[in-house]
């Protein structure tokens, strides 16, 4: 049912790098999903006023809240296709992270009212009035709840969108949620028991725990994650496929959104080359990444040694000594350079996100060191870094 709704409301919906099928994507499932809730908030209203029953009353005000979130998805697929302008010059997809974040604190702020509605439950507690018609309600609303979980699930993993996989969780949430007000009201009509307000707050610590993990997996993207190592691989393997390519190091991923993704990475040339037919080699990597990823990549040249012997013995030592100092460590963008008396060594040192300043000069003199024990004449300008996946 999902893939023929797609079909029918979604032009092109193969192509989800283009906005305006994210666009229209984001609309199928923000629609779809404001419909379902606003009728399921009505109906456990109806429900839980005539039962009396705190937890049907909680559970209808998050379809309530999910009602918002949708409306926010709506809003947020609509702004997101915004063309770049000159206040926005990299677009603004971005806004699906600030909808998701905000669809987190909804979710939040409802397992903390359902909390405390619970809590005066315990205190003033009141009968529940069972119908079997009440029950049969709820499991339809379940499966209406359990249709809405999937489609933002499939159109989520479709494309990428933060608010849709945010939405799949509170739906998921849903579910749970009316599945023990369900089974509350069974153990409290057969056992003559009342776990209706217990099960509140067992609810209500759940949904909470949810947005909060909503939050954070939002937040990531937005303070600026760690590449995707898939994609950090995807990318050297493709630029390092072409002829006259030596090798690659310091990629950098820019997020501007699911869609919109930028980066940079130097590629290492032979140093003896025609630079006119290197630049060629280079813009058509660019066009090909493009063409093949929709991202916009940016790649520094690097004239590497490809003769001299001198240059090869010293790069392998420096790998060795680094190698023995930090196992972890790895060096890239090696250059030498031979003068009469001296030997002019450059390269960079990746290091665990963990050491300290102190740590990374530490290493840095070791090296230099160890590097003047093999030979007094080299000279070291060394960069400690840490890396980006």
């Amino acid at each position: 049912m999902n893939k023929l709704l797609i079909k029918l409301f979604v032009k092109d919906y193969k192509n989800t790098d283009d906005a305006s099928v994210r666009s229209a994507y984001g609309m199928l499932a923000g629609v779809s999903g404001l419909t379902v809730n606003i009728l399921l908030f009505t109906g456990k209203l109806f429900i839980g006023l005539l039962s009396k029953s705190i937890a049907v009353l909680a559970d209808s005000f998050n379809n309530l809240s999910d009602a918002g979130s949708f409306l926010i998805t709506v809003l947020a697929s609509k702004l997101s296709k915004k063309p770049a302008d000159k206040e926005h010059p990299f677009g603004h997809e971005r806004i699906e992270y600030v909808a998701a974040l905000f669809m987190s604190f909804i979710i939040m702020n409802a397992g903390i009212s359902l909390f405390v509605d619970s809590i005066k439950r315990i205190t003033q507690p009141e009968p529940i009035i069972f119908e079997w018609a009440f029950v049969i309600a709820l499991i339809v609303s379940m499966l209406l709840k359990a249709w809405v979980m999937l489609l933002n699930r499939d159109i989520g993993i479709r494309i990428n969108s933060y608010p849709l996989k945010a939405a799949f969780r509170d739906s998921a949430n849903d579910l749970v949620a009316t599945s023990v007000t369900v089974i509350s009201m069974l153990i409290a009509k057969y056992f003559n028991f009342s776990i209706d307000s217990y099960a509140g707050i067992g609810l209500s610590v759940f949904v909470f725990l949810s947005g909060l993990k909503i939050a954070k997996d939002t937040l990531m993207p937005l303070l600026g994650s760690a590449t995707d190592k898939k994609l950090y691989d995807r990318i050297t393997r493709k630029v390092e496929s072409y002829d006259g390519i030596i090798g690659t190091h310091d990629l950098i991923v820019h997020s501007y959104g699911p869609s919109n993704i930028m980066a940079t990475i130097h590629a290492q040339v032979p140093n003896d080359g025609d630079m006119q037919k290197m630049h060629d080699i280079i813009d058509g990597i660019e066009k090909d990444v493009y063409r093949e990823t929709g991202i916009h990549l940016v790649i520094h040249m690097d004239p590497q040694e490809v003769h001299d012997k001198r240059f090869f013995k010293y790069k392998s030592v420096v790998k060795g000594i680094v190698k023995n100092l930090d196992p972890d460590a790895a060096v890239h963008g090696f250059n030498a350079k031979f003068d009469k008396n001296e030997i002019n060594l450059v390269f960079d040192v990746t290091v665990a996100h963990s050491y300290t300043q102190e740590e990374e000069t530490a290493l840095s003199e070791n090296i230099k060191k160890e590097l003047a024990k093999a030979n007094p004449q080299v000279k070291c300008d060394i960069t400690v870094e840490h890396g980006f996946i």
